[in-house]
């Protein structure tokens, strides 16, 4: 059974690492998504203005699929992000509450300290990926809609 035990914490300890390299990517393309947002409602201010594409062949179904492309990064994001944190969060604490044991609390709080970084960068970029989803939801869901008027789709 401790081996079994040791084992899990080695692979939970080499999870550390690729986990908070994935929040920090997450960290930036939430960033980066928010910003292309704002440029986006910039330019929804024009009139005629549409981002899915649309052929004489279209169909609502080819629609329906563009818009979840578009829309699937930002979804994934801000719903594995808090995931991806919660491991970042609870990797260390297992070697955290041994410092504490051993009577090594400084060592402790600073493996307190990285680990609730992991998860308020995570719940960052989870709180803004949702917020993009859902503003680009509505947006698209709104040019589909007048797409269909256009089209005589019911």
């Amino acid at each position: 059974m401790a081996m079994l035990e040791t084992t899990f914490a080695h692979i939970a300890q080499a999870l550390l690492w690729p986990v908070l390299l994935l929040v920090a990517l997450g960290f930036v393309y939430a960033l980066w998504t928010a910003g292309a947002t704002l440029m986006e409602a910039l330019q929804r201010r024009r009139p005629g203005y549409r981002t899915l594409q649309v052929a004489d062949d279209s169909s609502l179904e080819g629609l329906e699929l563009q818009i979840a492309r578009r829309l699937e990064p930002t979804r994934l994001l801000g719903r594995v992000a808090p995931l991806l944190g919660l491991i970042a969060t609870m990797v260390p604490l297992g070697p955290a509450l041994q410092s504490v044991a051993a009577g090594q609390g400084q060592q402790a709080l600073a493996v307190f300290s990285s680990a609730f970084s992991g998860v308020v960068l995570a719940l960052a970029a989870a709180a803004i990926a949702l917020v993009v989803y859902s503003v680009r939801r509505r947006w698209l869901i709104a040019e589909l809609l007048s797409i269909k008027a256009e089209k005589g789709w019911a």
